[in-house]
């Protein structure tokens, strides 16, 4: 039998292909086999025994994946710690740099309430990635205007705050990390057969997005920094 990827043979898309996430949450659904099971059991030889011990095995798999949402809710209040942390060495730094910098203040008012808890326009994780670009646009004008004038490159505090901003996005990056590998056993551990599966359909859950990154940081991926 040949191989069902011959890529000696095979056609190659020299043009090359871009990944992207795609942003849809899937319900889990089990079909006319999986609810004869959930009900036959109970109708096997020693019917209660194995009725009994299907029932653990289900509270047992309910159990697993509160206690798995519970910890994917713990890492994204995580990366939300270190947002709140950046936004505030940004707050700083850009008013350090108003008489040099003219920052969007729509983006400052937003990221303001974000510092004080009040997060515009709902929440969840879209929230959380909007927040995050704003911020990248604010700490990109930043740099550039720290560049554009070399005395401020003499201000303590204003190269203290940059620093402190490369460090809080490499722990942003980090967390973001810890957060998919979550949302990748979230997804994985809802589609197990039988029991989280069922449980799962039962409770309406759906798979989870992981975390999406601009479009606006993709094209600067692309872009030559040399």
């Amino acid at each position: 039998m040949a191989n069902g990827l011959d890529e000696m043979n095979a056609p190659a898309m020299e043009q090359g292909r871009d990944a992207n996430v795609i942003a849809k949450q899937i319900p889990v659904k089990v079909g006319w086999g999986s609810k004869f099971f959930d009900i036959f059991i109970w109708i096997l030889p020693l019917p209660l025994i194995g009725g009994i011990i299907w029932l653990f095995v289900k509270i047992n798999a309910a159990k697993y994946l509160r206690q798995l949402e519970q910890r994917i809710n713990t890492n994204a209040s995580e990366i939300d710690n270190y947002l709140e942390q950046r936004v505030m060495i940004l707050s700083n730094a850009a008013r350090l740099l108003d008489k040099a910098i003219d920052l969007d203040k729509d983006t400052m008012t937003q990221i303001a309430a974000y510092r004080g808890g009040n997060t515009p326009g709902g929440e969840g994780d879209a929230l959380r990635n909007d927040i995050a670009a704003k911020m990248e646009t604010v700490g990109n004008q930043i740099s550039v205007a720290f560049e554009r004038y070399p005395d401020l490159k003499a201000h303590n505090e204003i190269a203290d705050a940059l620093q402190q901003n490369a460090y809080l996005q490499r722990e942003i990056t980090a967390a973001r990390t810890v957060y998919n590998d979550s949302i990748t056993q979230w997804n994985t551990s809802i589609q197990e057969w039988p029991a989280k599966m069922i449980v799962a359909a039962k409770q309406g859950y759906t798979t989870r997005i992981p975390f999406i990154t601009t479009q606006e940081i993709k094209d600067k991926a692309r872009g030559v920094f040399f």
